[in-house]
C-alpha cells in the first residue's frame, strides 16, 4: 500500500516531473486544512524548511471572521505571523488531484521557534510527550459518519439547504443493494484514501438516508488524526469531482440520525508491541490499568465535551433512540452509553468514545481522551460497574452536557484540563466557544420566523 513518502522521494517525483504542486497545510480549531499551494520545485527546493501565515489564522471562527479578544492574536498585537513548519515525515502523493502531494505542518511562535501552544497539534503532541514519559504509546481509531447527496454544494445552496436529494432515499445501514447505487462515489473515496497511504477497511450505510460510515486502520495517536483530517478534505474534494456534496455536520436534520466520529483508544508498550489493556485473568480482561484510564475519561467527560462536540449543533445530535448517546456511562458492547468496551477477551480491547460528532477536531478530542485518561491513573481511580440495559431510559445516571453553553462552562472550571494543556490554552478555547454561542445567540433563526412570525 502507497504510505508516506520521505523528503528524497518527494525530491525524485519533482525531478522526474510526477509531482508540481505541493500542499503545505496546518490544522485549524475548526479541523480543516489551513495553507499553500506550493510550485513542488521552490518546496524541495527552499519552503520545506517553513513558511509563515497570518496568526489570525488560530484566533478566528468558520467565516473566517479574526475574532476580538484572544490574548494570542489581536488587532491591537498587529495579527503579525506565525511559522508554518512542514512535517517532512508526513509527506503523501494525493491522487484525486493532479500531480500533488500534501504536507502536514506544525506551528511555530514567530519570535522563540516553539511550538505554538494553541495549535491543534501542538496540543496533541503535548499529550503524546506526557504518555512517552510513562513509556507508553496510545492507538487510536477514528470512524466518520457523514450524508451524500445528490447535489453539489452550490444547488444545496440555493435550495437554501431544505428540500435536499440525499444520495438514497431510505436508510440504508449495512445493506449493499443500496449502497451499491451511490458506490461510484464510495469506491472513489475508498481508492482516493488508499492510495494516498490511508488504510481504509471499509466503508458502508449508515443509519440515515444517503448516509454512510468510513472507517481505516487504527494507528499511532498523532497519525490517526493527521488521516482523520486528510480524510474529511479529501471525502469533500472527491464528491465535488464528482457533482456530489457531503456534510460532516452532527446533525443536519432534526428528523434523521445524527453523524458521529467515534473513537476508540487503547495503550500499549512503547514498541508498540505489547497491549497494556489486556489482562485474561481480569474481569472483562481489563487490566487494573485500563481500568483506571477509562474511569479518568468518566469522571471528567463533562470537562473536554466541548473537544468532542464544539459547536451548537453538535448537540442537537443528543437524542433518546438514535443511537447517539445521552449518558455518560460505560457498558459492554452496549451503544446506548457514551462509551463500550470493544474487543473483551482479545489483545485489541479497547475502550469506544461515542461522544464525539463528526464535526469534532481529532487533535482536541484526542487529546481531551488521553489527558483524563492519564488523570485516572494518576488518582488511581476505581471504574464502577458497567451499565447494563437502555441507558436513554436509565435513573440517575450523569447526562451528557445538554448545550455547547453547558459544555463551555465546565471546560472552563476544568483545573484537570487547565494543568494537562495549560491556562492559556484552555483559555483560548473557552473564548472560541463563547464567540460560537455568542453568533448564535444573536441570529434570527428559520425556526424563530416559522414560530413566531404570525403567532407571537
Amino acid at each position: 500500500m502507497p504510505g508516506h513518502w520521505s523528503f528524497d522521494e518527494l525530491k525524485r517525483h519533482v525531478t522526474n516531473g510526477e509531482i508540481d504542486t505541493v500542499l503545505a497545510c496546518f490544522v485549524d480549531m475548526q479541523g480543516r486544512l489551513i495553507g499553500k499551494r506550493f510550485h513542488a520545485t521552490y518546496f524541495v527546493e527552499s519552503a520545506h524548511d517553513e513558511t509563515h501565515g497570518c496568526n489570525y489564522l488560530l484566533a478566528n471562527d468558520i467565516d473566517m471572521e479574526p475574532v476580538p479578544g484572544y490574548k494570542a492574536a489581536s488587532w491591537k498585537q498587529g495579527y503579525g505571523d506565525f511559522i508554518i513548519k512542514p512535517d517532512l515525515s508526513t509527506i503523501r502523493h494525493i491522487p484525486w488531484l493532479e500531480k500533488c502531494a500534501l504536507v502536514l505542518c506544525d506551528i511555530l511562535d514567530h519570535h522563540h521557534h516553539e511550538d505554538l501552544a494553541h495549535s491543534p497539534r501542538s496540543i496533541l503532541k503535548r499529550q503524546l510527550a506526557r504518555l512517552k514519559e510513562r513509556g507508553y504509546l496510545a492507538y487510536f481509531a477514528s470512524e466518520l459518519e457523514f450524508y451524500l447527496f445528490d447535489e453539489t454544494y452550490e444547488t444545496a445552496r440555493g435550495k437554501h439547504w431544505k428540500g435536499m436529494n440525499t444520495a438514497s432515499p431510505y436508510i440504508q445501514d449495512y445493506v449493499i443493494q443500496m449502497t451499491t447505487k451511490e458506490d461510484a462515489v464510495m469506491r472513489a473515496i475508498r481508492n482516493g484514501l488508499f492510495d494516498a497511504g490511508i488504510p481504509v477497511e471499509n466503508s458502508k450505510g449508515e443509519w440515515g438516508p444517503g448516509q454512510e460510515e468510513i472507517n481505516v486502520r487504527y494507528a499511532e495517536a498523532l497519525e490517526m488524526a493527521d488521516r482523520h483530517v486528510i480524510m474529511k478534505n479529501g471525502c469533500k474534494e472527491i464528491a465535488t469531482q464528482m457533482g456530489k456534496a457531503i456534510t460532516f455536520m452532527a446533525k443536519y436534520d432534526y428528523s434523521l440520525a445524527g453523524s458521529s466520529s467515534h473513537v476508540h483508544n487503547s495503550l500499549w508498550s512503547a514498541d508498540g508491541k505489547t497491549p497494556l489493556f489486556y489482562d485474561k485473568k481480569a474481569e472483562h480482561t481489563m487490566s487494573p490499568l485500563m481500568r483506571q484510564w477509562v474511569a479518568g475519561q468518566l469522571k471528567y467527560a463533562d470537562d473536554f465535551t466541548y473537544f468532542l462536540a464544539p459547536y451548537i449543533n453538535s448537540y442537537k445530535r443528543f437524542q433518546a433512540g438514535t443511537f447517539a448517546p445521552t449518558k455518560n456511562v460505560w457498558s459492554l458492547d452496549n451503544r446506548t452509553a457514551g462509551f463500550r468496551l470493544c474487543g473483551e477477551g482479545t489483545k485489541g480491547i479497547r475502550i469506544e468514545c461515542r461522544i464525539g460528532g463528526a464535526d469534532l477536531n481529532p487533535y482536541l478530542a484526542f487529546a481531551g481522551l488521553i489527558a483524563s485518561g492519564l488523570a485516572g491513573i494518576d488518582e488511581k481511580l476505581e471504574l464502577g460497574k458497567p451499565f447494563q440495559g437502555d441507558a436513554y431510559g436509565g435513573a440517575r445516571l450523569r447526562e451528557i452536557p445538554k448545550t455547547l453553553r453547558d459544555a463551555t462552562e465546565t471546560l472552563s472550571r476544568s483545573k484537570m484540563l487547565k494543568a494537562a494543556l495549560g491556562e492559556d490554552v484552555v483559555e483560548h478555547y473557552v473564548h472560541t466557544a463563547k464567540w460560537e454561542q455568542f453568533e448564535y445567540d444573536r441570529r434570527v433563526t428559520d425556526w424563530e420566523l416559522h414560530r413566531g412570525f404570525e403567532r407571537y
